[in-house]
């Protein structure tokens, strides 16, 4: 049996077509939508950080007390998430909470030296961190651009997310003390829009429908109350469960 390479059309394709759909056996191993975990795990240790950064809260210590929420959930759980979302054939989720999750991990590293300390974390101009977040700034925006071809909800997150990370960069590099309140609440909208499409990812698996619509690209699928996906797709090649999320 040959694979078909070209979209289906005459008969022959047709006829190729459906021998796929006749002969091909799936092997169901469903799991849930990863980006709800990481989405949340990214939202909660972003909001603390950001509070910070506005100057909600704290001081030249809070770091100490922040950090192992942060390398916990918003690393370690965040990172996992990436790994499940490769797993679900998911490119975006997998680069973006990949990406984050390995930032939170090093950034718990880092106060946990700080707090030992190992070392001396400046409390404004820091251009070695500033670099963290120039980088993390290019490979979230690369993101963003792969996601506005799924659904607006996860484009928001990342691409607000991408320009809170440039901000962050600016503070770090210059130790300009206004760029670090328009970092702190950029990157704070970033964690409630990651709150949203967690939850509407969250609904959508729980009731069985959409609920909160994330602005995928089918118009149908944002309506509340409709099934927001076929839990079977058929794929040249690759029959099988459903990719991504």
């Amino acid at each position: 049996m040959t694979s078909p390479t070209t979209q289906p059309g005459n008969g022959r394709e047709a006829s190729e077509l459906a021998d796929w759909r006749a002969q091909a056996r799936v092997f169901l191993q469903p799991i849930a939508a990863p980006s709800i975990l990481g989405l949340f795990g990214f939202a909660s240790a972003t909001f603390m950080v950001s509070a910070h950064l506005t100057h909600w809260y704290g001081s030249a210590i809070s770091g100490r007390y922040v950090f192992p929420f942060a390398m916990t959930f918003g690393g370690l759980a965040q990172l996992l998430a990436g790994m499940w979302a490769y797993r679900a054939r998911d490119a975006v989720a997998t680069a973006a909470h990949g990406t984050w999750g390995a930032f939170w991990l090093g950034f718990g590293i880092l106060q946990l030296l700080g707090a030992t300390g190992a070392i001396v974390i400046p409390a404004a101009k820091f251009p070695e961190f500033g670099y963290w977040f120039l980088t993390l700034a290019v490979i979230t925006a690369a993101c963003a651009t792969a996601a506005a071809g799924e659904n607006l909800g996860i484009f928001s997150v990342l691409a607000v997310l991408a320009v809170g990370a440039a901000c962050a960069a600016v503070f770090y590099l210059t130790g300009t003390s206004g760029w670090s309140y328009v970092a702190g609440y950029v990157l704070m909208a970033s964690s409630f829009l990651a709150t949203y499409v967690a939850t509407a990812l969250m609904l959508a698996s729980a009731w069985g429908r959409v609920v909160l619509p994330l602005g995928e690209l089918r118009r149908e699928a944002n309506v509340p109350g409709r099934v927001p996906i076929h839990p079977i797709q058929f794929a040249y090649g690759e029959p099988g469960v459903k990719q991504g999320q």
